[in-house]
């Protein structure tokens, strides 16, 4: 059972998202502020984080930059009314791994938190595939180069595992949001390009590795 830490002031709501999530098997601890969702982060060690971003004591994206300081991996999804281009582009910076703007369906919700927490199928956790000079295993998010690891964030992973399973064809932008994202909006999409910018640094040893981006289609990865 996959462990959910949900950080949510409005105990209506916060109520209704926990009990939603457990119906669909997940265990959820409900915090009502930042300095709660901060201890039993460090004491439950969940798996995921639903975190609200304004919040009484400490609000969301002041918690998520503390967490990145220790943990790049667990996969973070902001809850909030800041709907701002400016907002999203801020939370993506801070380290989340997705953006869901209030009001939304638990139906969504759920779809992006078992995008988060879920695995392709069929591909074995030891399995190494080779990016130009780089190795990557996806399951354990890791790009290695000349014996050195890159740890990857989740999202990140999932990003660069479909481009590769796409490698030198032209992968469509509303497919990966609809796969990765669970819908191709307009908050996705920017956070899409966020992580491509990401993944482009992190393959910058190997100039023959590009990520063409193919306006108004999508993406190609050139390896």
């Amino acid at each position: 059972m996959h462990r959910i830490l949900l950080a949510e002031d409005e105990l209506a709501l916060g109520t209704i998202v926990k009990e939603s999530l457990e119906t669909r098997g997940f265990e959820v601890l409900l915090c009502g502020d930042g300095e709660e969702a901060k201890r039993k982060y460090e004491e439950a060690k969940p798996e995921l984080l639903v975190l609200d971003v304004m919040m009484p004591k400490k609000d969301g994206f002041s918690l998520v930059k503390e967490i990145r300081k220790k943990d790049d991996r667990i996969p973070i999804i902001f809850l909030t009314s800041k709907s701002r281009t400016e907002d999203v582009v801020e939370g993506f910076g801070y380290g989340a791994n997705d953006y869901l703007k209030k009001p939304f369906s638990m139906e969504e919700l759920i779809v992006r938190v078992k995008a988060l927490l879920g695995r392709k199928e069929g591909q074995s956790a030891s399995e190494d595939v080779k990016i130009g000079i780089y190795s990557f295993n996806f399951s354990k998010q890791i790009l290695s180069i000349d014996s050195n690891d890159v740890l990857l964030t989740h999202r990140e992973a999932q990003l660069l595992n479909e481009l590769y399973l796409h490698k030198n064809q032209l992968t469509e932008r509303t497919l990966i949001l609809n796969t990765l994202w669970g819908s191709d909006d307009f908050f996705n999409a920017r956070s899409m390009d966020v992580f491509i910018t990401k993944l482009r640094k992190k393959l910058a040893k190997d100039e023959s590795i590009q990520i063409l981006n193919v306006r108004g289609y999508g993406y190609k990865l050139v390896c």
